[in-house]
């Protein structure tokens, strides 16, 4: 007789590697929107291919579907993944993971009129994109906009929480 265990492996933090989160504001019919970027550097334990694994499986992990479907978290209150916007900081947290990044002031207007940032989780590396260095906007779009990017994502509205609430 065979048995599977149901106990789940411990996650491979290493093999994530450097994640980064990264945001910026873009014009939408309806107005600005803040947006939020999280990918690894592909620099984890096991290279490009064990980050993206990695990240994948922290996906899933947490409940988060991969491709291009938008999950609108501002109507599940027990969503997987928060926001908090304090002192020009975005940290979004979720089970395994919590992440910070410095945001630009028109990013902080959008989020404050519409209440909540898109969120971009990739499995695809980005080693160009490194923390501290500054991005061209031509290299962000080629990047957040690349199908392989955006169909290997959890796409998903989250609500943007502050101390001050």
């Amino acid at each position: 007789m065979t048995s599977i265990s149901s106990e789940t492996r411990p996650f491979p933090a290493a093999d994530l590697g450097t994640l980064v989160v990264m945001a910026w504001s873009g014009e939408q019919p309806d107005g600005d929107m803040p947006y939020l970027l999280a990918y690894s550097l592909g620099d984890g334990a096991n290279g490009p291919e064990g980050s993206a694994a990695a990240v994948e499986q922290l996906l899933k992990a947490n409940g988060l579907p991969l491709g291009d479907e938008i999950v609108d978290a501002t109507r599940q209150p027990s969503f997987p993944v928060s926001l908090l916007v304090e002192s020009g900081q975005a940290v979004v947290s979720m089970t395994q993971l919590n992440a910070q990044c410095p945001v630009p002031p028109e990013w902080l207007e959008a989020v404050g009129e519409r209440g909540y940032a898109y969120f971009l989780f990739t499995t695809r590396p980005w080693a160009e994109a490194e923390p501290g260095k500054p991005v061209e906007p031509e290299a962000l779009a080629a990047f957040a906009g690349d199908e392989e990017t955006l169909n290997n994502a959890t796409h998903a509205l989250v609500p943007a929480r502050s101390l001050r609430a």
